[in-house]
């Protein structure tokens, strides 16, 4: 009896948290579900009529919004590819014993506590621009023509840009998995005539198998949603070439004055983002009972 009362002034003592939580979702997102219905614009005060699934469907047909999709995909996939790989390689580098390794940690992951507005536009001025940028610097210094890397190579630069934000995340998580592994192993193989790249296939990557799958999930669920990257340094564009889904949201809705649109883009952009992450969620679960 005293358990169930425990339990009972526990539940009502929390209650308040969880309503003001709830309260402080579901109100927005019943607003956005109510605009994605209704034709909205900033421009037209008073205009509003309901329109039923028409925002969804002009979402869903406009050109831009395959575009967007694509880059999404191709900006989640090549930030995971290079985090992962880099993360890995940094890891392992970080585990040997070395003067200063405290101080070669901090400086590793200090990256990922600049803002992504700042660290955006360290990279576009300080390093992408094409006439006093550090690259364009190198590339006279070795008789090449200064690369422009936003205007040829957009969706690439937001990419390396992001990567280099989220490397030592995967740093940190893959160094933490690398020190739990049981040296004996890597001794009994290394004993057993296993090299250093067989034991790094064969030993060292099934261990960090985990630890890279949570790396996957949880930057993939972010990586959804950048947003700050692309604004400061291309605006989406030349044409579409950088947008993704979230900025094409954030251009239909502040930019055009569509929040009906808009309304209706961050909605589908909120199902396709927990698809995801349902999918993503199996796979860490399966990857934890093996």
């Amino acid at each position: 009896m005293a358990t169930t009362h425990s339990r009972t002034a526990a539940r009502f003592m929390i209650s308040p948290s969880v309503l003001l939580l709830l309260g402080w979702m579901i109100v927005p997102l019943s607003m956005t579900i109510w605009f994605s219905f209704q034709s909205y614009n900033l421009l037209s005060p008073g205009t509003e009529e309901w329109i039923g699934f028409l925002n969804y469907e002009f979402f869903l047909t406009d050109p831009a919004f395959f575009a967007a999709l694509s880059n999404t995909l191709l900006l989640v996939l090549g930030v995971l590819v290079i985090t992962i790989i880099g993360g890995t390689l940094l890891a392992l580098l970080l585990d040997q014993p070395v003067f200063g390794q405290g101080v070669v940690r901090i400086l590793v992951i200090a990256p990922f506590f600049v803002m992504p507005t700042v660290s955006a536009l360290v990279w576009k001025n300080m390093f992408m621009n094409p006439v006093n940028g550090l690259f364009a610097h190198a590339a006279k210094a070795m008789g090449l023509e200064p690369f422009d890397f936003l205007a040829h190579a957009p969706l690439f630069s937001v990419t390396l840009i992001v990567a280099w934000q989220w490397l030592p995340f995967a740093t940190l998580i893959l160094l933490t998995a690398l020190q739990s592994l049981d040296q004996d192993q890597l001794e009994a193989a290394e004993m057993d005539g296993a090299g250093p790249f067989s034991r790094f296939i064969y030993i060292v990557v099934p261990h960090l198998s985990r630890a890279i799958t949570v790396v996957i999930l949880i930057q993939t669920i972010f990586l959804l949603s950048i947003f700050a990257e692309i604004l400061v340094t291309t605006n989406g564009g030349p044409g579409y070439a950088s947008t993704n889904i979230t900025y094409l949201v954030y251009a239909q809705s502040l930019l055009q004055f569509d929040v009906g649109g808009g309304s209706a883009g961050g909605i589908i952009a909120v199902i396709l983002a927990n698809i995801v992450a349902f999918f993503l969620m199996r796979m860490i679960g399966k990857n934890l009972e093996a």
